[in-house]
């Protein structure tokens, strides 16, 4: 069972679905077609989505079909660009302004939070002089 020891070296992605979709987190693995999950939440997604893993790769060894290998995670270049609502964005904008550093560290600040990591501190703003003309 030594395809179980690569569950999760799985890339995948996870997206919100649609209320009409029915809510929640859609979990899908492109190394594994077909092979897809959903959740209340991402975490969940991600619970459900490892489930979904292994019983693909029982399945390909149950049919005797070859299990496919991880592909090799992609070279970070340490940007990417992020679609999000104009409301979101907005209560971030507003949020890093109030915490006085940019929208960008306020992003990456939290991204590592949510990862466990305290890696990255966000370095204040310098307050703007102000010069009587």
């Amino acid at each position: 069972m030594t395809e179980f020891a690569n569950i999760d070296k799985y890339p995948f992605t996870i997206r919100p679905l649609s209320v009409e979709d029915g809510g929640g987190f859609l979990i899908e693995y492109p190394d594994l077609p077909g092979c897809h999950s959903d959740g209340e939440t991402p975490e969940q997604a991600i619970v459900n989505g490892r489930d979904a893993v292994r019983s693909y790769l029982l399945s390909c060894r149950k049919h005797g079909d070859p299990i496919p290998k991880p592909s090799a995670p992609a070279t970070s270049s340490g940007q990417f660009r992020v679609r999000m609502p104009k409301g979101l964005h907005a209560r971030l904008a507003a949020q890093a302004e109030s915490e006085g550093v940019s929208l960008n560290m306020l992003v990456v600040a939290a991204a590592a939070q949510a990862l466990g990591r305290h890696e990255t501190t966000a370095p204040r703003k310098r307050p703007r002089s102000r010069h009587a003309a």
